[in-house]
């Protein structure tokens, strides 16, 4: 094979590899930025405000998250994990001893079903006690329905955020690969046009004459 055909197939080769990896990054970069946009608005939409740096509590102020966006709105994924994890999973714990509201499900069921029993023998003291016991862990699961899910939402554009770092972050290598590519398939062509058509590529030594 002829050098000069050899450089023009690499070369050529190398830019429309370059070319693919350049549309991969802009497909890339426009899910990034889709992302970034829908994160972002959805969260406005909520309309969540930090507590400001003056009335944090003491356990709050040990986050480092909550004292950096004290005062600002929720708009991003960083930010959304901050709130859900040590704003909301925070004040959780506080509740029920932090129990989970299946684990207060069950806390629930059994009030429910002592209370039954105190009706059925007649005690109307230690039932008006579990009436109260139960109202309370009612109230407390409640609460904590809406916190998880809360949470559970906010982690979820967390991660859709993520995705969309990930996607530009991989866009900037593919972005990086293209050019290189690029450069390395044009130096290809260039040898190609300075190389004489009649030079060929890998020609074995011509064998020495021998003595």
């Amino acid at each position: 094979m002829k050098r000069k055909t050899l450089d023009v197939i690499v070369g050529f080769g190398l830019v429309l590899l370059a070319g693919l990896l350049l549309i991969a990054g802009v497909v890339l970069t426009s899910n990034a930025n889709f992302a970034d946009d829908y994160v972002k608005t959805q969260l406005a939409q909520q309309q969540i405000t930090f507590k400001t740096a003056g009335t944090l509590t003491a356990e709050e102020q040990k986050s480092a998250c909550l004292v950096q966006y004290a005062g600002q709105q929720l708009n991003s994924g960083k930010q959304a994990e901050c709130y859900a994890n040590e704003f909301i999973g925070l004040h959780l714990k506080s509740i029920a001893g932090g129990k989970t509201y299946a684990q207060l499900g069950d806390v629930q069921t059994d009030l429910k079903n002592q209370l039954t029993t105190a009706q059925t023998a007649g005690d109307s003291a230690k039932a008006t006690d579990l009436q109260k016991q139960l109202t309370d862990v009612n109230a407390q699961r409640e609460t904590v329905f809406k916190g998880e899910t809360l949470r559970g939402l906010l982690l979820t554009s967390y991660g859709f955020s993520e995705f969309g770092t990930k996607a530009a972050q991989a866009a900037i290598v593919a972005y990086t690969a293209a050019g290189l590519l690029f450069l390395l398939g044009a130096a290809g062509l260039i040898h190609a046009a300075r190389t004489p058509k009649s030079q060929g590529f890998a020609v074995p030594e011509p064998e020495l004459a021998r003595n």
